[in-house]
């Protein structure tokens, strides 16, 4: 019988087994770029990411990762928009960066210190998102995604990451495109301290 949640059943390397001594967990650093992806009809693409050693806590955040070696921010944001969403954009089509910042995120098992995150956007046609791109880690931790309408961003109780997300929608709705400096945050589902 097929697996009803496609993104479930993926094998990580990470056991998300919750460090007994929170001040014990292993801290990665890296660099980051996330998109924001707002189509023609005005919706936002969001992925529901998860600790799997916190279960209960999910939120959601926009398609983006890592730099790799020698990859530029831009090289990186069209890599990861197709690995993550199947969608095909090219440099051209980024619009900004429109945001930045140094971002702490406490996980059960890490810390993940991402001294430098840039966000993008995009606009893009509607599509019908295609996962097949997903690391093992992704499979494991992303649970689900949907279009978002800017309403939607706003109401309710949903976590977002970045917490100003609906700022920045606006800003790129109302054609602002300037950078935005966002400065130190964290973001964590066990506080780094």
């Amino acid at each position: 019988m097929p697996n009803p949640n496609p993104y479930a059943g993926a094998v990580s390397r990470r056991t998300h087994a919750p460090v007994p001594a929170p001040a014990d967990r292993e801290v990665i650093t890296r660099s980051t770029v996330r998109v924001v992806m707002i189509d023609t009809d005005e919706r936002i693409l969001l992925f529901n990411d998860s600790d799997p050693g916190l279960p209960e806590r999910t939120w959601w955040v926009v398609p983006g990762g890592g730099i790799d070696p020698g990859e530029t921010e831009s090289q990186t944001a069209v890599r990861e928009v197709h690995e993550e969403t199947g969608a095909e954009i090219a440099e051209a089509d980024l619009l900004g960066p429109i945001a930045h910042r140094h971002v702490v995120h406490g996980y059960s098992d890490q810390i993940v210190d991402i001294v430098s995150e840039t966000f993008y956007a995009v606009r893009v046609e509607p599509f019908t998102v295609d996962i097949a791109g997903h690391t093992e880690e992704e499979q494991l931790t992303l649970t689900g995604h949907r279009w978002w309408t800017r309403s939607e961003l706003g109401a309710g109780d949903a976590w977002l990451w970045p917490s100003c997300l609906p700022e920045l929608v606006d800003r790129v709705l109302a054609g602002d495109l300037a950078l935005a400096e966002l400065g130190e945050q964290e973001e964590s589902t066990l506080p780094v301290s």
